[in-house]
């Protein structure tokens, strides 16, 4: 047996077993991690990526973090403000539908959309993907719908976190994450304290025309992307007459509405002033869902409402219409009795229950 040197550990003489006798050297890889493909789907992104840049960010990715400089954007006396979300359960539907290329645009969606409801203009976005074996075209298509969903909101893509964990998730499943930061000008940001009863509500559509037609598959109809309200909303906002902005998601009409005015005023929404989509349609009759409860689950073809000025309520409407958004006067705000619910919806009798 021929001689090994020992090795020194911690101050203490350790034998090594004889050469012959040693394992093989263990690399990532073995371990389930392929570096090689981590940088394959860096170097397909990074193109993506600096197709997002604006002003204030290069959107070049590499560093151990990305700088955003808010003088070159326009601002004075910033305050920042912070959103984070993921897609839920329609990551489901992209996977067993084999379509990843939208995906991204509704983790865009989801955050920015939070961000612009308290009149910040969303300016870096970064995601956090998460999977067992990473896919290289599959990881791609995801972040080309991050980025055309950053494009399409003035969003700079500045970086992200690709996790490759194997173990933690089942073959083929990934995850994902996205935090998105805004900034408003001080003393500018929405909080809805000046809400009043007998102010109008505006609902921007969903999507027009709807998702669902029976040409269409049941995973593709799902999968239509959160519309990004973003550009809208912020002209908008410059028009002036936006008194609160509320992101109808989980929760739907019942649930969102109440986080933008005061506990003593209620919304009355009269959901016979749109017309209910398809796709929710169908829910309802397949399912059966209720039409409460499908108010108090979904949008309902109403993504994002809009406690505007009366005197304005008019203006804005010709404001978001110029802005190619679908907008519809769907109610008011009212006087809230004590005990009395935060949405009143009228007309529900008009949808399958």
């Amino acid at each position: 047996m021929p001689y090994v040197p020992p090795a020194r550990r911690g101050g203490t003489l350790i034998p090594l077993p004889p050469r012959e006798g040693r394992i093989a050297s263990l690399t990532y890889r073995d371990a389930g991690v392929d570096i090689d493909a981590g940088d394959a789907l860096v170097r397909r992104i990074a193109p993506l990526a600096r197709g997002t840049a604006r002003p204030g960010a290069d959107a070049a990715l590499g560093g151990f973090g990305a700088f955003f400089d808010l003088k070159a954007a326009g601002f004075r006396d910033p305050v920042l403000v912070a959103a984070t979300d993921g897609v839920g359960t329609k990551l489901e539907l992209a996977k067993a539908a084999g379509r990843h290329d939208t995906i991204g645009i509704d983790l865009v969606a989801m955050c920015v959309n939070d961000l612009v409801v308290q009149g910040a203009e969303p300016l870096f976005f970064l995601d956090y993907f998460a999977t067992g074996k990473l896919a290289v075209d599959e990881a791609a298509d995801v972040v080309r719908g991050i980025a055309r969903g950053c494009t399409e909101s003035g969003c700079a893509l500045i970086g992200g976190e690709t996790a490759e964990m194997p173990g933690l998730y089942r073959p083929g499943d990934y995850d994902l994450a996205g935090f998105a930061v805004g900034a408003v000008e001080r003393g500018q940001a929405l909080t809805g304290a000046g809400v009043a009863a007998g102010d109008v509500l505006i609902g921007l559509a969903w999507d027009a025309p709807a998702p669902f037609a029976p040409d269409q598959g049941l995973a593709e109809a799902l999968l239509t992307p959160t519309r990004l309200y973003v550009r809208s909303c912020l002209a908008a906002l410059k028009a002036g007459g936006v008194k609160a902005l509320a992101h109808i998601t989980g929760g739907g009409l019942v649930e969102n509405p109440p986080r933008v005015y005061p506990k003593t005023l209620a919304a009355e929404i009269d959901v016979r002033q749109w017309t209910l989509p398809p796709v929710f349609r169908w829910l309802a009759e397949t399912g059966p869902v209720a039409a409460h409860e499908l108010a108090r689950t979904f949008n309902c073809g109403i993504g994002m409402l809009v406690v505007a000025d009366p005197a304005r309520a008019d203006a804005l409407l010709e404001a978001f219409a110029a802005a190619g958004e679908t907008a519809y006067r769907i109610g008011r705000i009212v006087p809230r009795p004590d005990g009395g619910e935060a949405v009143v919806l009228q007309g529900l009798d008009s949808w399958p229950d």
